[in-house]
């Protein structure tokens, strides 16, 4: 499968130059024009009239499309809602009641229709996903019902005047704590596993394999990798940072981009301008980020910078008030940060994407006037809105009036479609790819090359037989590693063995064992500070590989590489330098 183009971020000249043709060509546009004939959601992207020979360049597409297209059109366009249910055109009764109150229709696929959508987000959670706040409802099951689901959308949205270009189907599928679809699928190890390995080659297979998954299941917008730099003991970020350090974080976000777009799925780096040098969580409030601007740009935009210079189609902006440049305002809402900063200064010139537009910081609006708001500020999408039916009619009243100047709206939907059209044309893998040896080995090389000692001997095993314990609800991930110790040689048994103890997302010191003889550290490593064991381990993931990993090294087969990403109170980053 070949490469998704990853044009520099300095081409944004040539849509520029689009945008203005179109501007002029669609300023009298409000009255709605007659649609076309619905296009085929599976039939290949024909050239629209007027692209002549530019038909095969996403921009020259884009441009085209959006000359054709009515003020509904161009509005759906920019509006990237949730729905209720998991299938595009039959659900629950109390999924048709959630999509009522949302917009005004039974199923996802009329939501489609109704609001001539650009995209949907899949939406979902699990018991640690700090996300959790701000999904609803859920949308993913496993990889038959998913890619069941996505087909269904993308035929809804092909009958649509846009419905040339593929839809937009996304969700946060970052690994670790923040995995939407976790059945049935190659999970690999957190961000910050991916860190402490150190091997930005390694991160690119293991994301190349996920996009090959998430492109089988029809998602070609992944809201992944996070580029926060993990600046502060950030309980949201944590684990899904991929460190402490810029510049090794940096190196990081660049594989992940090129690996997850080499198999036709966007990247999207978040959360512009640094969610890791806060501790506070946007999902409850509006953190405020009071480092000085010469501080953020040495300790949280250079991975941004790597991202959009490794081709990243797509950036999330964060619902962050950055003091030293736009102080009182979130990001989100802040021209001078995602105009002025994040395209003047950084050069970035693909799609930005808002946070999610039901979280408490963009809620102090109505949808309406909120995404209007975000566009005029830089946005290109607006994502989860509370309401999509407000959100649609607010953007259609702003731009009928003129608070919302058409250049910014025709602007946004031009870089929309322009992504859309370079995923466009791309074989769809098989679902029989999931989880395959190629994909599962990927993930294993990067868990394996996580796995760190921060206090004891450097590799040679422990003393069986093993008895392995866990902080509480945690009993699938103990039988995990159970089972990978066996399958070591490791004997295990009930009580009596070595004490192996795991902790995870949300532990603290009362959850440590006395009287373990190994502690492990499964998400960020900060508990082991506390930690009394001899020997202290990280995994930063409780992922299978992360398992097989640590019960490689716990059986003595395997030498343990990796360093901590982040610093732990009275601890070296590894006790196995040299």
């Amino acid at each position: 499968m070949g490469r998704v183009s990853t044009t520099p971020r300095r081409a944004g000249v040539a849509l520029a130059a689009l945008t203005a043709l179109l501007v002029s060509g669609c300023s009298g546009a409000a009255e709605r024009r007659p649609d076309p004939a619905p296009t085929s959601a599976t039939a290949p992207a024909s050239p629209t009239p007027g692209a002549s020979a530019s038909a095969a360049d996403p921009a020259a597409r884009a441009a085209a499309l959006v000359a054709t297209l009515a003020d509904e059109d161009l509005v759906g366009q920019v509006l990237m809602p949730y729905a209720y249910g998991d299938a595009a055109t039959r659900v629950s009764p109390g999924s048709r009641a959630g999509n009522q109150t949302l917009g005004g229709v039974d199923t996802p696929a009329e939501m489609i229709a109704k609001y001539r959508l650009g995209g949907l987000i899949l939406v979902g959670f699990s018991a640690d996903d700090p996300t959790k706040g701000n999904q609803e409802t859920t949308n993913v099951d496993n990889p038959k019902q998913v890619r069941e689901l996505t087909t269904g959308l993308r035929e809804a949205a092909g009958r649509l005047p846009a419905g040339q270009a593929p839809f937009l189907i996304g969700t946060d599928q970052e690994y670790g704590v923040v995995t939407r679809i976790t059945d049935g699928v190659t999970l690999l190890p957190s961000a910050l596993a991916a860190g402490a390995a150190g091997k930005p080659e390694l991160t690119e297979a293991a994301w190349r394999a996920a996009g090959d998954e998430l492109a089988a299941m029809g998602i070609n917008l992944d809201f992944a990798p996070v580029a926060d730099v993990l600046a502060t003991r950030s309980t949201v970020i944590g684990s899904r940072s991929y460190g402490a350090d810029p510049k090794a974080t940096a190196a990081q976000v660049a594989g992940a981009v090129r690996g997850l777009q080499a198999a036709g799925v966007a990247a999207t780096v978040k959360h512009f301008p640094g969610h890791g040098h806060s501790a506070a969580d946007s999902h409850e409030g509006l953190p405020v980020l009071d480092q000085s601007r010469k501080a953020l740009e040495a300790g949280a935009w250079p991975p941004f910078s790597a991202g959009i210079d490794a081709g990243a189609m797509a950036v999330m902006s964060a619902h962050l008030d950055t003091r030293s440049v736009d102080p009182g305002t979130a990001a989100t809402f802040s021209h001078k940060l995602l105009t002025d900063v994040l395209r003047g200064q950084l050069g970035f010139q693909g799609v930005v994407i808002t946070d999610g537009m039901n979280m408490p910081p963009a809620k102090r609006w109505s949808p309406g006037e909120a995404a209007v708001r975000a566009l005029k500020a830089g946005n290109d999408l607006v994502l989860m809105p509370p309401h999509v039916g407000q959100a649609y009619d607010g953007l259609l009243a702003a731009l009928r009036d003129g608070s919302l100047p058409r250049p910014r709206l025709v602007e946004a939907a031009t870089r929309v479609l322009t992504m859309k059209f370079k995923l466009a044309d791309r074989p769809v893998p098989e679902l029989s790819t999931l989880g395959g040896p190629a994909h599962r080995k990927a993930a294993e090389d990067l868990a394996a090359a996580a796995v760190t000692v921060l206090r004891g001997a450097c590799g040679g095993g422990v003393r069986g037989p093993v008895t392995v314990t866990s902080s509480g609800g945690r009993d699938h991930t103990r039988a995990a590693l159970t089972e990978a110790l066996t399958a070591a040689g490791v004997k295990v048994v009930a009580g009596g063995g070595t004490v192996v103890h795991l902790v995870g997302y949300g532990d603290g010191a009362g959850d440590l064992r006395a009287d373990a003889a190994v502690t492990v550290a499964m998400d960020t490593p900060y508990v082991l500070a506390k930690a009394k064991s001899p020997t202290l381990l990280a995994t930063y993931s409780s992922s299978r590989a992360s398992m097989t990993a640590l019960a490689g090294v716990l059986a003595g087969k395997t030498r343990p590489g990796g360093r901590s990403p982040v610093p732990v109170t009275g601890l070296p980053a590894t006790t196995c330098d040299g």
